[in-house]
């Protein structure tokens, strides 16, 4: 804007100074006059040219500064709708199955010259379930759905999930550290134990009614079903007890 400026000030300057010698033209000017004259034309007939360049670039880079500032309202709409749109409940990505052998790799890739290598142990690596994502949620048939919304079906497999890491924090500890409750608890839990449940995770409803705050009636065992449906969990029935196994 500061040379389109520049440029208007100075033809308007020579304007001003060829209006002032064309007053004069009824009277007989010199040679020399109407030379100065002629030259001083060909300057502004020059300048107008470069008005009309700059004129022209002005326009070109407004054009341009139009459509970066529609660019810019599309994405702060999109962030806007992004932030006004967050789910409660992000999904995580689902490591490996066994902990214990990927570390016992990145281990061993660390300390390549260790012959007998210390192999850490699986028992400690505790199960969790993933969120349900919308797509997942949406693809669950409607008579099994009802009226249970998104945001509580990801609240029970939180429900769930707490209740599987508070039980197997307990089986993990040695029975001297734990008190007269958490010893019970701990040998009531390996009474649900049974030989198809070795390495598995899983809670029986005893369970996330002790560790959770979630209802167990019949809404949850219908969310419970849509679980199942979503590759979540499966049943195992024996001895009395429906088991909930993480997969």
């Amino acid at each position: 804007m500061c040379d389109l400026l520049d440029v208007s000030l100075h033809i308007h300057d020579r304007i001003s100074s060829l209006r002032s010698m064309l007053a004069l033209a009824a009277v007989e000017l010199p040679q020399n006059k109407i030379k100065k004259l002629g030259q001083e034309l060909s300057v502004v007939g020059g300048l107008l040219e470069q008005f009309e360049k700059c004129v022209g670039q002005q326009r070109e880079e407004l054009r341009h500064l139009k459509g970066l500032e529609e660019s810019f309202k599309e994405n702060v709409g999109g962030v806007q709708h992004m932030k006004d749109n967050v789910p409660a409940h992000m999904p995580k990505k689902r490591g490996p199955a066994n902990g214990g052998e990927a570390a016992l790799k990145q281990d061993e890739a660390v300390q390549p010259a260790q012959q007998h290598p210390v192999r850490k142990s699986n028992k400690s690596c505790i199960r969790s379930m993933d969120v349900i994502t919308v797509p997942e949620f949406e693809s669950i048939p409607q008579y099994m759905r009802g009226r249970v919304s998104y945001d509580q079906m990801n609240a029970a497999v939180q429900s769930i999930n707490t209740a599987v890491t508070a039980k197997y924090k307990i089986l993990h500890q040695s029975m001297k550290t734990l008190n007269n409750y958490t010893r019970k608890l701990h040998q009531r839990f390996k009474e649900q134990e049974t030989k198809d449940t070795k390495g598995q995770n899983f809670v029986v409803q005893e369970d996330i009614q002790e560790f959770s705050k979630i209802k167990v009636d019949k809404r949850f065992q219908g969310i419970l079903n849509m679980l199942r449906h979503c590759q979540r969990l499966r049943e195992m029935r024996g001895g009395g007890l429906t088991r909930y196994m993480l997969l």
